[in-house]
């Protein structure tokens, strides 16, 4: 069967073993990206018809996911994470080793070869890194060995599913434990105390243990219930907001491994109160390799009469959990943009209000919280508000946990109760000399050494969970400028602040790096920052230059003498017409001279 034959039946059968609905365009195209390596353009077009959604819009889909191309990527797709603490670990030095061994050019495609090197965003594996993605799955802990290993076994077209499985191997590393962790559900409990006391009597204890979302954002998780709850549809929605993206955090990837069930057993809770029968698990793509596990435990809580119709023998609590994929873009952790990724639509943020609790998923009303944030739901209806309030402060009841890495001894999960200061952190997590803490990822604050007796609370420093760390050895230019890239490499092009914004700024960054930026520069750098921060559509655009205010008002000292003065040129031409030269054979002077071969 020729190739687009192939595509056409591919895209046929899938259609007839699912539905023909719009919603389900980005699923679609990512089981036709998995089965090709690319997605055909006649599948695009097949796909199209099928959905009766115009060509157009197939193909905006697909120009606006990370993991989505029209240009095969090879029987071999590899990609490396390029977080700043991947960079940290090496990767930059493995990709060339990857590459030289390989002969191909890093971001430049399969080609007609058989295998495509490139770098991606965090991959949620800043624990055990560098890390890197091949066809989806993820590989941790490389060095030059490993790379050596990779390498053999593509030379050898040795399919990655005969690989050796402890390259695929990705640790809990769970260092500290406290509340949550330490506390463990048996299936149906929190359901079953839920039908007992009653949905109102549950919310009450929710909201009397003081349960905020644990994205980062910190709404009242029994508030946003009972909006959703009391709004009038015929239908109303659960999302797990699974997409983990922001740089530095993994930790719903280790709640995702390891405490399956009681995420289940949360989003079951929540649609048993606000009376909704169709949940989804919204699963960022680098998290691939978690698919299965989910599907199984899915299929566990059905047999066991927890999922599906009549839960827990109750004729009238119907609930069913789908899987969604994600297909590498950031911008889907913010709710409204996660919803359109689910409708099958690029995942521009919607105009707020309406919110999603009133208007979500298909227009209905729709709870969007975290894993970590279901998970202590389900556990405060089993044990109660006061074990929850025994931990935390007063306006950041419970625990948070947190994902650490960078410049310490021991990278992983510790979990501490709300108000827990820095320096304990650090002291914990072994690091010494350090220099600075990025807390809450890129989007959030560089924290310098004289406030690390600060807490991490919502009422002082909130965080979504990533919390890095930078010793004094280390250029926090670099750390900025690739905060910086990151933004502009995951901005969703929507509002003219944001796209315009983020590479102006991105360009200054890489200008002040380069000792080329005057004070001039640094004034425009706060100008454009504040202006993004004012005008931005989203969230993504607001704080897209908390890296570039925070490295300006906080660390001058890594900058001040890299400054030209305000007078001298700020365009290096020797730099700028180097290559002209070399290639026609021209110096300055006029002279004409002999051309290398």
């Amino acid at each position: 069967m020729n190739p687009t034959d192939h595509a056409v039946e591919f895209v046929n059968e899938l259609i007839a073993s699912s539905d023909a609905e719009p919603h389900l365009l980005l699923q679609h195209l990512i089981r036709i990206q998995q089965e090709f390596s690319c997605i055909p353009a006649t599948a695009s077009a097949t796909l199209s018809q099928h959905l009766d959604t115009p060509l157009a819009v197939v193909n905006g889909v697909i120009d606006f996911y990370t993991f989505l191309h029209t240009s095969p990527r090879g029987e071999y797709d590899i990609l490396f994470s390029d977080n700043i603490t991947d960079r940290m670990a090496g990767s930059q030095l493995l990709i060339k080793q990857l590459c030289n061994r390989l002969g191909v050019e890093p971001g430049a495609g399969a080609g007609t070869g058989n295998t495509s090197v490139d770098a991606t965003s965090c991959t949620g594996m800043c624990d055990q890194g560098p890390g890197m993605l091949i066809n989806g799955m993820t590989i941790t802990q490389l060095d030059e060995q490993r790379i050596e290993q990779i390498a053999e076994l593509v030379e050898q077209n040795r399919p990655v599913d005969e690989w050796p499985q402890d390259f695929f191997a990705v640790s809990e590393n769970i260092r500290r434990t406290d509340l949550l962790l330490n506390a463990r559900i048996q299936a149906g409990e929190a359901l079953n105390s839920m039908l007992a006391s009653g949905s109102c009597k549950t919310l009450e204890s929710i909201d009397a243990a003081g349960l905020r979302g644990r994205g980062g954002a910190g709404f009242k998780t029994a508030l946003k219930w009972s909006l959703c709850q009391n709004t009038q549809a015929d239908e109303r929605y659960v999302v797990c907001n699974a997409d983990e993206g922001e740089p530095g955090t993994f930790k719903d990837r280790v709640l995702l491994q390891s405490r399956a069930e009681e995420l289940l057993e949360g989003m079951t809770l929540c649609a048993g109160i606000i009376g909704a029968r169709k949940g989804f698990i919204y699963l960022r793509g680098e998290y691939l390799y978690l698919l299965d596990h989910l599907n199984s435990s899915i299929e566990a809580r059905r047999a066991n009469g927890l999922l599906g119709k009549s839960i827990t023998g109750q004729s009238n609590f119907d609930f069913e959990v789908e899987i969604h994929l994600g297909a590498g873009a950031y911008i889907c952790g913010e709710e409204s943009s996660l919803i359109e990724s689910l409708e099958g639509k690029r995942g521009i943020p919607r105009i707020r209000p309406p919110f999603p609790v009133m208007q979500g998923y298909l227009g209905k009303p729709t709870v969007v919280n975290n894993v970590e944030t279901f998970i202590a739901a389900a556990q405060i209806t089993v044990h109660g508000s006061d074990w929850f309030r025994t931990r935390g402060t007063t306006e950041s009841s419970g625990t948070k946990l947190l994902s650490i890495s960078g410049d310490c001894r021991l990278p992983g999960i510790y979990e501490y109760p709300f108000g827990v200061t820095i320096r304990e952190i650090l002291k914990d997590c072994g690091a010494d000399n350090t220099q600075a803490v990025q807390v809450a990822g890129a989007a959030g604050h560089m924290i310098p050494v004289d406030e690390f007796d600060r807490s991490i609370a919502y009422e002082d420093i909130a965080t979504g969970g990533s919390f890095m760390v930078f010793n004094r050895e280390r250029d926090l230019l670099a750390v900025t400028q690739n905060f910086s890239r990151f933004f502009v490499h995951e901005s969703c092009g929507f509002c003219t602040p944001c796209r315009v914004g983020g590479a102006l700024l991105d360009k200054l960054v890489y200008k002040l790096q380069r000792g080329r930026a005057s004070r001039y520069d640094l004034e425009e750098m706060r100008t454009i920052a504040t202006l993004m921060r004012d005008t931005s559509h989203c969230g993504l655009g607001t704080t897209a230059p908390n890296p570039v205010l925070d490295l300006l008002d906080k660390f001058p000292y890594t900058y001040e003498n890299r400054l030209i003065d305000d007078y001298g040129p700020a365009f290096d031409l020797e730099a700028a017409t180097k290559d002209a030269r070399e290639i026609s054979g021209r110096h300055d002077n006029g002279i004409i001279t002999e051309r290398q071969p």
